[in-house]
């Protein structure tokens, strides 16, 4: 089985209950707290492990929060390529509404330390088969480029996304995943058949989500949606990234793109289902 490379953020994620998101010039008392790990990044990651995969991480952490090296050891990662750097870790401040709903406050911090020695020298690996790369790290263009010269499959999530990631070589990605906003922001299109056609011509596989109402795909392997699975949600905090981690370790592994696409919308269905981003990814066994 290959390996994955994932050049992701690593984030210690302060998730707040709320009654309703906070406005300007408003104080409002939260209903509950938690502190863990989180990250786009390293949620992918565990997604991908999880799901069945081998996976290295790259990323890196504050050199003085030792408790942080600690618990991502206690997740079984490959922590080669996971550095003490002398910046905070980055982090993000999560509200959680009634609804399950999201806001979001990222600092990038130790996420913005990747240095092209390293990455060239990561890329050098010949068991590495696929590239993961998300938008909460530094160097994506150089990473690209380095990946596409090494003869790697690369995947990108641009999340958080802006339209200044279209200038990004998107000739080189082999699947690009994206929300409706971000296909928008990508595109410079708001129709999403129209958005979906013009990122088809950059990327050769496009596979759109859609939340509640599943995902479609456009690529080598034709063009078909799959139906979201009917859940109650609680937190919808790492949705996207389990369903992104579940769908690259199947394509990985060389299932069909539809199983894969099930498989992952099985896996974010469940992850929906319960509170927080790391803790609440799925083990493979549970996804039937």
């Amino acid at each position: 089985m290959h390996t994955v490379l994932n050049f992701g953020s690593i984030n210690i994620d302060h998730v707040y209950q709320v009654d309703h998101f906070v406005q300007p010039g408003e104080t409002s008392s939260s209903l509950a707290y938690s502190k863990g790990l989180g990250g786009k990044g390293l949620n992918q990651t565990i997604a991908i492990q999880r799901a069945g995969a081998r996976v290295m991480h790259v990323g890196h952490v504050g050199a003085d929060d030792a408790w942080l090296m600690q618990e991502l050891i206690a997740l079984g990662l490959n922590m080669d390529a996971i550095v003490g750097v002398n910046e905070a870790t980055g982090h993000a401040i999560i509200q959680v509404n009634r609804e399950g709903e999201n806001c979001i406050l990222l600092h990038a911090g130790a996420n913005h330390c990747m240095t092209e020695m390293e990455i060239n020298a990561l890329l050098g690996d010949t068991e590495v088969e696929w590239v993961l790369l998300q938008n909460e790290t530094n160097a994506i263009d150089i990473i690209m480029r380095a990946a596409h010269d090494h003869g790697k499959k690369i995947m990108f999530n641009p999340a958080p996304c802006h339209a200044g990631l279209a200038a990004l070589p998107l000739a080189y990605v082999h699947t690009l995943v994206v929300n409706e906003v971000e296909a928008a922001q990508l595109s410079g299109e708001e129709n999403i058949e129209r958005a979906l056609g013009v990122l088809r011509t950059q990327c050769d596989n496009v596979v759109l989500t859609l939340g509640a109402d599943g995902v479609r795909y456009s690529g080598e392997a034709g063009g078909f949606s799959v139906a979201a699975q009917k859940v109650e949600v609680v937190d919808t905090t790492a949705a996207g990234d389990t369903f992104i981690g579940y769908y690259l370790a199947s394509i990985a592994a060389g299932m069909a793109v539809e199983q894969a696409l099930i498989r992952a919308t099985k896996a974010a269905a469940i992850t929906v289902t319960r509170l927080g981003a790391v803790s609440a990814i799925p083990v493979a066994s549970e996804v039937i």
